[in-house]
């Protein structure tokens, strides 16, 4: 029977084998790819659709709604709130 080193020395073999098999076929695999893509002019949008990656929209700018009327400082209401709005009335520093 075959001892714990001699099956280590084994695995660890065949791992490079694997990863050395793996590399030469991703390699050829990404030249037919790319070979397709520029017979056929295929882009990304045709490929994968609209979005990119999850969470990759771009969200439109959110309009201020309130300034300082002494700096002109804007804030939109999101996040954290300005010193110059911590604590007073919101109101007095819409814009409208």
């Amino acid at each position: 029977m075959a001892t714990y080193k001699e099956l280590k020395a084994r695995a660890d073999a065949l791992s490079a084998q694997v990863e050395a098999a793996r590399q030469a076929e991703l390699q050829a695999a990404i030249d037919d790819v790319r070979a397709k893509v520029l017979e056929y002019g295929i882009t990304a949008y045709e490929v994968f659709g609209y979005r990119k990656k999850p969470g990759e929209r771009k969200r439109g700018a959110v309009k201020p709604k309130y300034r300082d009327p002494v700096t002109g400082a804007i804030w939109t209401g999101r996040g954290i709130e300005p010193k110059w709005i911590r604590g007073r009335d919101r109101d007095e520093f819409l814009i409208e």
